[in-house]
Parts: structure tokens; C-alpha cells; sequence
């Protein structure tokens, strides 16, 4: 799926730029020991509320939102997403015929959202939906039509294109009604989102042949590039990049991975370089830790650890799923009248 970005207020703003407002649903088919359905809600890539199948329940995952919203929100978020969860179960036994599987795991994901540049006031608005990690389906908002780049979407994209009502209504509803709560939510949490936490940054490598990784944790907000210089000069040969991940703490990590021959490290000088919120960290090999040293940071690896188990706790299974899916977006299921339907 197409990447699209996502949502704040005027001098009071978290930071400059694009703000986003995403949701990600979920549904797993049976045969797992995992919610057959969960939503999580996030304003600039940090999350702020969870819902799953097991609980039952919408809850709160920041302070900014469980003090500036009540009872009754809850409530309606809980019942729309309980109503998503009967959609979803019935959306994976159709897309399960479709693509004529009868057993096994399987997943659909929605993500839906807005994005709102506070310099320049242009906004921005996207549906996409996923089955067992593949594109299935998204919404060309500009033209206003669904589009399926597999043939086991077609039905769904023909059915829904015929709904013109229903166009107009996401149309009108990711330009303006979804702005208008990313705005809110900005204000809500603008005590929180306006930190800037720079990031520690390691070099790590199991051996002396093994591959390096540059990581980044600890940083916020989640703008961050990472980059390998070889003798000054950019080097994008033969480097991986990782997803960003969330801390426990709301701050974020990151990783970049060279794979390089122990003689190049000898002939030629790398570094790895961070740039975050105007500051920029650089890291040479002669910082490189490795697990025959005492000085191992045993606390990152631990926490990079931590932090994969943290999405799937909090039900961010999409992030792993969707791995070349960065910029797949959602939007609140309370804010929108007509959620995710079930397919035909």
C-alpha cells in the first residue's frame, strides 16, 4: 500500500510539520493464541488508545486523553469497536473463499486516517486494507474510488464504488471531521507531545564478522534518519533499515544494519549517522560493542527485545505484518460514522 502521512494547533504545536492521526485494526483468524480483533489509535505515532476482542473494552494509554475526555466517549468507542470485530470475523471467512483457503492463520488489517501540515495547512486522508500482509484494497480519496491491485478485491472495489453517498461521506469526513479530532488531540496532549528527547545511540555487532547495527532508542518525537558515511561519503550498499519501534516510555527506537567484510572495515572508515530534530549523533567503528566485550549494552538489546513484545502486546501486530507498510494509516472507529464494512 501506498505510503501517506497523518495530524496539530498553531504556536502551541507539539513540533513543526505534518501531524498525524492513524488507527490500525486487526483480525486474526482462529488457531492462535492472540485477540481475534484489536484497534489502536495513535497521534503522531504514539499510541493513545487500545481496544481488544478479550477485553472488550476501548481504554486509555496516555494521560492527555484519559483527563480531557469522559465516560461517554469510552463508551462509544467501545461499541463501535465491538461492532468492527463482527465485521472483521466476517471479512476473513470471506476473504479466506476468495482466496480459496479453508484452515491456517490469517490476517485482515484496516488502517485509516488523516494528516495535517501546520505550516502550510494542507491536509491529507487514507484507507487501506490488508490481507495476510498483502495490499487488498485502498481508497483513491482525490478521485474518490477504491482500487484493488488483486482480483479477489475486485468485488469489493465494485461494490463500494457504486456507493457514491458513501464516497462523499469518507471524503467529507477524512478532510474535515478527522482534522478537526487530530487538532483536539494535539491540544489534549500538547504538555506531552512538545518534548524532544534526543536518542542514545549504540554500534553493535555479535562478532567481528558479523554484520553492524546502529541503534537508536530513547528518542522523541519519531522523526529520525539514520545513515552510513564510508571514507565521508553516504553509503547505501549492502544497508538494512529497520521499522521504527515504541519504548514503554512513549519514546521511540530504531535500527540501521551494514553488512560489511572485515577487511573493508580495515581499509576503509565508517560511521553511522543520526540526525534527529536538528541535532546529529555520529558514531565511528572504533565504538563498535560486540559480545566479547564486559561493556556490552545489554539494556538496549533488552529493550530493543522488549519493544518487539510491546507491539504485539498492544496489539500493533500490523507493524510486523505490514514490514514494508510504513506510512499505512487509520482513523478513530467513534469519529467515523461508517466503519470498516463487511464484504460481499
Amino acid at each position: 500500500m501506498r505510503s501517506v502521512v497523518l495530524l496539530l494547533l498553531g504556536a502551541q504545536l507539539a513540533y513543526a510539520g505534518t501531524h498525524s492521526l492513524k488507527y490500525f485494526y486487526t483480525a486474526v483468524s482462529r488457531d492462535i493464541d492472540f485477540p481475534e480483533f484489536t484497534a489502536v489509535g495513535l497521534v503522531d505515532d504514539g499510541q493513545f488508545m487500545y481496544f481488544d476482542s478479550n477485553i472488550k473494552k476501548a481504554v486509555p494509554k496516555t494521560e492527555w486523553i484519559r483527563q480531557n475526555v469522559g465516560a461517554d466517549y469510552w463508551d462509544s468507542e467501545t461499541q463501535s469497536d465491538i461492532g468492527s470485530h463482527q465485521a472483521f470475523k466476517n471479512n476473513i471467512q470471506i476473504a479466506m473463499e476468495r482466496f480459496n483457503q479453508s484452515k491456517g492463520v490469517h490476517t485482515v488489517q484496516m488502517m485509516y486516517g488523516c494528516e495535517w501540515d501546520d505550516q502550510t495547512g494542507a491536509t491529507n486522508g487514507f484507507y487501506q486494507e490488508g490481507y495476510d500482509g498483502e495490499d487488498f484494497l485502498f481508497m483513491d480519496l482525490k478521485e474518490k474510488r477504491w482500487i484493488s491491485p488483486v482480483q479477489q478485491g475486485f468485488p469489493t472495489a465494485h461494490k463500494w464504488n457504486n456507493d457514491r453517498a458513501d464516497l462523499e461521506g469518507r471524503k467529507h469526513y477524512f478532510s474535515t471531521e478527522c482534522i478537526e479530532w487530530l487538532k483536539k488531540y494535539l491540544e489534549y496532549g500538547k504538555s506531552s507531545l512538545q518534548k524532544t528527547v534526543s536518542p542514545q545511540v549504540s554500534l553493535l555487532q555479535k562478532d567481528p564478522s558479523s554484520p553492524v547495527t546502529c541503534h537508536a532508542t530513547g528518542f522523541y518525537p519519531s522523526g529520525v534518519t539514520i545513515s552510513w558515511m564510508k571514507n565521508g561519503q553516504e553509503h547505501h550498499e549492502d544497508v538494512d533499515l529497520g521499522e521504527l519501534l515504541p519504548n514503554e516510555d512513549g519514546t521511540f527506537q530504531k535500527s540501521s544494519t551494514i553488512r560489511v567484510t572485515p577487511d573493508e572495515w580495515k581499509k576503509n572508515e565508517f560511521s553511522c549517522v543520526v540526525e534527529h530534530q536538528g541535532k546529529t549523533v555520529t558514531e565511528t567503528e572504533d565504538k563498535i560493542r560486540t559480545n566479547n566485550e564486559t561493556s556490552v549494552p545489554i539494556a538496549i538489546i533488552v529493550g530493543a527485545v522488549a519493544a518487539v513484545i510491546l507491539l504485539v502486546v498492544i496489539g500493533v501486530v500490523g507493524f510486523m505484518v505490514y514490514q514494508k507498510k510504513k506510512g499505512f494509516k487509520p482513523v478513530s472507529a467513534s469519529d467515523d460514522g461508517s466503519n470498516s464494512s463487511a464484504r460481499t
